[in-house]
């Protein structure tokens, strides 16, 4: 089952759940094809052969049932020979049983899949603390092909436990659980986590930090005994995510070596887990879930608490393996972006917040003339926002900056052939705002005391209904009123002292995040005909929860080429190039103050979904005539960019970078060649593409638009031509590769390979 679906909730008295489905409207819908048995049985049963989850070739899981306990789980790539799992059975016979969440009760000492408690009540119980360990037993099972669910209970503890796993397209796997409390008291959930056991051989992890303009870090150790634990606590995704965790065996790398990785799909708090416990027996183990605040999730009877899905890849050559079942999923969602991906023009470096007409319509003309087709108004539009000191909340159109209203540019803009778009930052407000002075109660706080302001701001409180009632209408009647075909929604800040009023201060940063879900939802069904793009001060909120609604993100707020290059690799590593924003910026950058060439600028946007955030009035004609080549360039292979796999090649150090993309029948490839720094030595690099067939032959040409800058040049004067044309088998190229000389730093060489 693909796309986004929540479990159908157990009430008391409402029956058991097992054959259906809620979906995101709240109908119920059958999953088709089911099975059920019992879960529990002996090995000789056959309720208790052993199950496999998956979509063809891709990552399996295959559960295992025992009497009286969870089911166990082994996952891994499955070979397209496939898998059974009676063999696995006999082989992995000797292994400690691990389920999808680990138990202490049953004599687990690494860190629990479920840590809660039960208040109590009266001078006769304790205040808090009881069924603190809880054990499942089994109680019904159900499956298909591709999806499995088991249902469990601790009848002593008063609660029930449903897991699900699904196969996904694209071919990651994904599992949640939901907990529902059958007790009279409260049941409090301070974690519920979804675990993957990993083969022993596996021995490194790789995972991702940063902050805002340099997101998505890598940072990679050996798995030692012990937890290592990422959490993450900003009330959205963060810059500093882990985005994915990943382990593998000692030295993987893009194309080589066995890998699993998972991703939390949730825009709250986060927790990635990678732990190795040393004995009893030993065992190494993946997973996350949601980070929950103190007393946050309290179940009453009849209440349940689901988890966000959390998605494993497993890969035998790769971190290029993982990112190719992850692009494939979300390829498949409905809120992927159908049509090709128009080239956009964002005002913000060019104009910040000196709104101008006279300005900006001339920046849309030479955007037009250069082959732009969206236009976007960046911050700056609504009231009183002259700065970024003041205005948030207040989502009207500035009259003394735009006495007509926003239809005369946006009616310039689509009278030159673009569309148009606009900026919007709903979640937050600024104290210096008409909306904060009516409304100071609106915000997220602990109750007895403001939050900390972060660029000047705070935080709404969407899950008073008021406050979601409020922006749905402002924001639905600007798209009403103007033909806008395209909103950029930022949140430039964390959120401190997550509590709502509503709840007298208690945390609210999980349901904050599902009324950010809501809000965004609603307007998408308004406003079909919408093109939405996620920023949070650059890439600071880049999950699958919200790539599941969006058409794109917002990569980073540097837009220095060189510093790009490593965040738009490293965001590839979950997201397809189509979704992420990267733009031509100014010779001299904004961020870093670095001067990076034209070559290096155009190659980096090339890459990813193509725009210029440059005040091009103030370019050169030479200049405007290469970032046009460049709109071509990018224009004339976008659909092999946005829907081919990602290659990047591994090199033997960082000063050059190759990378691109290959069609899926083979026939076609872009790729790119980045040289980063000096070389450490004059040895050419070999450009070796995987994916193509090995028995076709490939024209490969250099397509590079701009004057060919030299090569690193050994003598004065010297200087090389444009790489010539070649002839040669997808074997050759996979094996030996395109040679390419040593070049000057900060430049980039594009090749299109073609099959003849």
């Amino acid at each position: 089952m693909d796309g986004c679906v929540s479990a159908s909730i157990s009430r008391k008295g409402a029956g058991t759940p097992g054959l259906r489905r809620v979906d995101e409207i709240g109908n119920q819908v059958t999953v088709g094809d089911d099975m059920r048995a019992p879960l529990g049985g002996s090995s000789a049963d056959q309720s208790a052969a052993g199950l496999l989850v998956a979509a063809g070739t891709g990552t399996g899981l295959i559960l295992f049932p025992r009497a009286g306990a969870l089911p166990s789980v082994w996952v891994g790539s499955v070979p397209a020979a496939g898998l059974t799992p009676d063999d696995a059975a006999a082989l992995l016979g000797a292994v400690r049983p691990c389920s999808l969440l680990p138990e202490h009760g049953e004599g687990w000492f690494g860190r629990p899949g479920l840590a809660g408690h039960r208040l109590g009540q009266g001078a006769a119980e304790p205040a808090a603390g009881r069924d603190w360990s809880p054990l499942f037993r089994p109680a019904r099972s159900s499956h298909g092909g591709h999806w499995a669910r088991v249902e469990a209970a601790d009848s002593t503890a008063g609660l029930e436990l449903v897991t699900e796993i699904e196969a996904v397209s694209g071919g990651a796997i994904r599992a949640r659980h939901t907990l529902t409390n059958r007790g009279r008291r409260p049941y409090v959930v301070d974690s519920l986590e979804v675990v993957f056991p990993l083969p022993g051989r596996v021995g490194e992890v790789l995972d991702f930090t940063g902050r805002q303009t340099a997101e998505r870090i890598p940072q990679r150790h050996r798995i030692g005994d012990g937890l290592w634990l990422r959490e993450g606590r900003r009330g959205h995704t963060g810059h500093d995510s882990a985005t994915m965790v990943v382990a593998g065996v000692p030295g993987f790398a893009f194309g080589r070596g066995e890998a699993y990785g998972v991703h939390v799909a949730w825009s709250g708090n986060t927790v990635h887990r990678v732990e190795r416990v040393a004995s009893g027996p030993g065992v190494t183990t993946i997973g996350g879930g949601e980070l929950l605040l103190p007393g946050e999730v309290t179940l009453a009877e009849g209440e349940s608490y689901a988890t966000p899905w959390v998605y494993l890849a497993a890969a035998d050559d790769g971190l290029d393996d993982l990112s190719a079942q992850f692009h494939g999923y979300l390829r498949s969602l409905p809120a992927h972006p159908r049509s090709p991906r128009p080239v956009n023009l964002n005002v913000w470096e060019a104009v910040y917040f000196r709104h101008d007409f006279a300005k900006l319509a001339a920046l849309a003309d030479l955007a037009a003339d250069l082959g732009a087709e969206r236009y976007v108004l960046d911050d700056g539009w609504f009231a009183g926002r002259r700065s970024d000191e003041a205005g948030l909340g207040d989502w009207q159109v500035d009259e003394a900056v735009w006495p007509a209203g926003l239809g005369q540019l946006a009616g310039y803009v689509r009278a030159r052939g673009m569309q148009f778009g606009l900026w919007i930052e709903p979640e937050m407000v600024n104290p210096d705002s008409d909306l904060y002075r009516a409304h100071p109660d609106w915000i997220l706080a602990t109750g007895h005391r403001r939050p900390p302001l972060q660029r000047h701001q705070l935080v709404l409180d969407l899950t008073r209904p008021e406050v979601s009632a409020y922006l749905l209408e402002r924001i639905s009647a600007l798209l009403t009123e103007y033909p806008i075909e395209y909103i950029k929604w930022d949140c430039n800040r964390d959120i401190i002292d997550a509590g709502s009023g509503a709840r007298a201060g208690a945390p609210s940063a999980h349901q904050q995040a599902l009324a950010v879900y809501a809000l965004l939802d609603e307007l998408r069904r308004r406003h079909p005909d919408v093109e939405w793009e996620s920023c949070a001060a650059g890439g600071g909120r880049i999950d699958l929860g919200m790539l599941e609604r969006v058409e794109r993100v917002w990569t980073s707020d540097m837009t220095d080429a060189l510093a790009r290059q490593s965040i738009q690799r490293w965001t590839g590593q979950l997201v397809p190039p189509e979704y992420l924003g990267a733009h031509v910026s100014a010779p001299f950058s904004h961020q870093s103050g670095r001067y990076m060439p034209l070559s290096l600028r155009g190659a980096t946007a090339l890459f990813g979904h193509f725009g210029i955030e440059w005040d091009v009035t103030q370019a050169t004609p030479e200049e405007l005539a290469e970032l046009a080549a460049w709109i071509q360039l990018y224009q004339q292979h976008r659909a092999l960019i946005h829907a081919g796999r990602l290659v990047r090649i591994d090199t033997p150090d960082d000063t050059a970078w190759m990378h691109g993309v290959v069609a899926a029948d083979s026939s076609t490839a872009l790729m790119g060649y980045v040289q980063l720094d000096e070389p450490g030595n004059d040895q050419p690099a070999a450009l070796r593409v995987p994916g193509l067939d090995p028995r076709r032959r490939y024209q490969v040409t250099d397509v590079t638009p701009g004057a060919r800058p030299p090569h690193r040049a050994r003598r004065p004067g010297a200087a090389d031509a444009r790489l010539p044309a070649v002839q040669v088998s997808g074997a050759a190229l996979a094996r030996i590769g395109l040679a390419i000389p040593p070049r000057r730093p900060l430049t980039a060489v594009v090749f299109l390979i073609e099959a003849t």
